[in-house]
């Protein structure tokens, strides 16, 4: 396995990412769908710096609605990779799709809000939880947390809606929806406007990792060389995100890109470039994130009879792994 600290990171600069002998290739399109919101910072930083396009690699990132839609449409062949929360592959996966899971990403930062009138979990009993899917991902979160602070399932309602900018309007604008799961900058600005926050998903959790990068292995399979190219560009995508010497160029950027006011984007970078809990450096896989994910699924849908697996019947990690030594 592949180590690298944070220390070497440090060094690292823009010039870094302009180091010869990267050979150009023949262009080639990928489509990657993902949701609005900073985990994309590592696609933005590839496209801004050119280090996907010197590898003969365009990438068209399409934000989907919700879950299905981004699940549905790998499986279809409708776009090439995702980078998304990581229970979707594992639902993928249990629906009987063959994906594997390529890199690692962050924790998504997510956190529980509910409208400023609830003073706490119990002020929840008889209202309204609205998620994504009901089924995947955060609302897995949602369910466990309300049950550690004694609300099982039945003493409120779920209400499937949408991605989190959907549910982020939701939250102020339909006076039935009490309660979400929100990650950033969708999470910041909600505090700003006056909603309350009872629990980031970590406190709650513990090490939880929220996206990561996935394909279908047969699509991987026959691409090597291109899933290669692309992680390399995606791992300098991160490098370059996470220097100190880039944080002016990275929060213009984010600024941008997120349609957001320099300071607002500037607390949005500091999550990710946090030492101990933001992005993983280069990618890197976080296993033990990994296993809660599992172990939550396991216990809030009684899948594979409430024990989980091993994670390894999801991971394909061997790119990332090559692609990391080659840089």
């Amino acid at each position: 396995m592949i180590r690298i600290t944070r220390r070497l990171l440090l060094g690292t600069t823009t010039a870094a990412l302009a180091a010869p002998g990267i050979a150009r290739a023949q262009a080639t399109t990928l489509k990657v769908k993902v949701f609005p919101g900073l985990a994309n910072l590592p696609l933005f930083a590839g496209q801004h710096t050119g280090a996907f396009a010197r590898r003969g690699i365009e990438v068209v990132i399409e934000n989907t609605p919700n879950s299905d839609v981004l699940r549905n449409g790998l499986a279809a062949g409708d776009h090439q990779l995702v980078v998304a929360g990581v229970d979707n592959a594992v639902a993928m996966a249990e629906a009987g799709h063959d994906i594997g899971i390529l890199i690692g990403g962050d924790s998504a930062f997510n956190a529980f809000y509910v409208k400023p009138e609830i003073q706490n979990w119990a002020g929840l009993r008889g209202k309204t939880l609205i998620v994504d899917a009901p089924n995947t991902a955060y609302a897995l979160v949602a369910y466990k947390m309300l049950a550690m602070n004694g609300l099982p399932r039945g003493s409120y309602e779920i209400r499937p809606t949408g991605g989190t900018f959907a549910r982020y309007e939701l939250m102020f604008n339909d006076p039935t929806a009490h309660a979400s799961m929100l990650n950033p900058p969708f999470s910041l600005q909600a505090e700003d406007r006056g909603l309350r926050r009872l629990s980031t998903v970590t406190e709650a959790v513990g090490p939880y990792l929220g996206n990561a990068g996935w394909a279908m292995r047969a699509w991987a399979a026959a691409n090597r060389d291109v899933v290669h190219r692309y992680l390399q560009g995606y791992i300098e995508g991160i490098r370059w995100m996470l220097a100190p010497a880039n944080t002016d160029a990275v929060t213009a950027l984010l600024a941008e890109r997120l349609r957001l006011a320099p300071p607002l984007a500037r607390r949005n970078l500091a999550l990710l470039t946090a030492p101990e809990t933001g992005s993983a450096i280069d990618g890197r896989f976080d296993l033990q994130g990994f296993r809660t994910v599992l172990a939550v699924r396991a216990e809030t849908l009684g899948s594979w009879g409430g024990t989980p697996p091993a994670p390894d019947r999801y991971l394909d990690l061997g790119y990332w792994e090559r692609a990391v030594a080659s840089l």
